[in-house]
């Protein structure tokens, strides 16, 4: 019975919390943990909103609140690292050039990023967060090219490059 009615609750604070429009976290701790001041401190307000609040920048301009990422065109061999931590995510050989606008990604760095479902629009879809931050990086999708099959579209203000 007390599993039913965890169950019951947890799902209930689910529904609340998404219904708000609120961001819900990746599941589980993280080393990286700071107050929503300490983010703001440390981050731009662009980076902020995409990293921590969960917005996305627009495509092919790669800008949010005035702020642009020139990443989408990069093409140097190299790392892509989380704009939050600088934890290393992406690596330069599993870029591609998806036409959606984002920088977009067929495989990340092995066990540097997390997923969780998101349901804020019409079509269920799943986030791509930094491991050990939290932080917001994109989406992923099952219609990238092979190996994966997987297209990885992420914000370029999520992200900074360090080239090789």
């Amino acid at each position: 019975m007390s599993n039913r009615r965890e169950f019951l609750v947890s799902t209930a604070a689910f529904a609340a919390v998404a219904t708000m429009g609120l961001p819900l976290r990746a599941a589980g701790s993280f080393e990286i943990t700071r107050t929503p001041e300490e983010w703001q401190a440390r981050l731009s307000p662009a980076r902020y909103a995409i990293l921590r609040l969960e917005a996305t920048e627009k495509p092919y301009a790669n800008s949010y609140k005035g702020e642009t990422s020139p990443l989408l065109k990069e093409a140097r061999n190299g790392t892509y690292h989380c704009a939050g931590c600088d934890l290393d995510v992406y690596p330069s050989a599993t870029k591609y050039d998806s036409k959606t606008g984002w920088p977009s990604f067929w495989n990340p760095i092995a066990g540097n990023v997390r997923y969780k479902g998101d349901k804020k629009l019409a079509v269920a879809r799943t986030e791509v967060h930094c491991r050990r931050c939290g932080g917001h990086l994109g989406h992923v999708f099952n219609d990238g090219p092979q190996p994966t099959g997987k297209r990885h579209c992420l914000n370029g203000l999520s992200l900074h490059f360090k080239a090789a």
